[in-house]
């Protein structure tokens, strides 16, 4: 015989205590049985509804932490990604920007920073259509680089939260391609001009989206997380004067 599962027993033991309550109830206050009947339907005739209200504030709350706690695990993913990979991507993919210091100054993030900066920031980068030449000894770093990371990227792809964040797994997928382009390739500096053309189009597609992550990453850690913030300030790759050493 299957044992009585939890949920049964504490369905019992509530219809228990509702029936020990109303026999209390009349045993001290005397009432009509029908008029206690007349209470108990009526409160089953709002129960759907009080069910309903309940379940569906219940379940918003649930929802609304769940969601918080997704949105900070994602954070600290994308932190590490910074961390171990996105910022040296980012440094190595300013050199093939043909408007490098236009783009180091709409992009350098000051401690004073404000939302309304943030989103100004984000509408420049909306509308900007960079304009990048490929660097051969640039190039092959960059595929040097990607073979060393091989590694953290792939682990990166198996954690499944990520497939919440839309703007990072389509921007994780773009450098997988394009690490995997450079892979394939013996010498991607002496690729033929279509096909560092080719290339130059693959590492556009990266950069934009990397900027964008990037100022999204900052503006929360901006909110969130002062002393973080403080870090990356040191360590921006849009900033050639940045250092990690703090002098004053």
């Amino acid at each position: 015989m299957k044992k009585i599962g939890w949920q049964l027993r504490t369905a019992l033991a509530l219809i228990l205590a509702s029936v020990v309550l109303y026999l209390l109830y009349y045993t001290i206050f005397r009432e009509e049985p029908a008029h206690i009947y007349q209470e108990v339907v009526a409160h089953i005739a709002f129960l759907p509804m009080h069910v309903l209200i309940i379940t569906l504030i219940i379940h918003g709350l649930l929802e609304m932490r769940d969601k918080r706690a997704l949105l900070e695990k994602l954070n600290m993913v994308i932190g590490i990604f910074f961390s171990e990979v996105g910022s040296r991507l980012l440094a190595r993919m300013i050199r093939f920007d043909s408007e490098r210091e236009q783009t180091r100054a709409d992009f350098k993030i000051g401690k004073d920073w404000t939302d309304k900066d943030f989103k100004r920031a984000a509408a420049n980068l909306a509308g900007r259509k960079f304009d990048l030449s490929v660097d051969v000894a640039s190039l092959r770093e960059l595929k040097d680089f990607f073979r060393e990371k091989q590694g953290f990227l792939l682990r990166l792809l198996e954690n499944s939260n990520l497939l919440e964040h839309d703007a990072f797994t389509d921007l994780l997928w773009k450098v997988f391609h394009i690490a995997e382009e450079l892979e394939f390739r013996d010498d991607p500096g002496m690729s033929p001009a279509a096909d560092l053309a080719h290339l130059e189009a693959d590492i556009k597609r990266v950069y934009a989206s990397l900027i964008g992550e990037w100022l999204s990453y900052m503006r929360h850690l901006k909110v969130n997380y002062p002393y973080l913030f403080s870090f990356a300030l040191r360590t921006s790759p849009f900033d050639v004067e940045a250092s990690v050493v703090i002098e004053e």
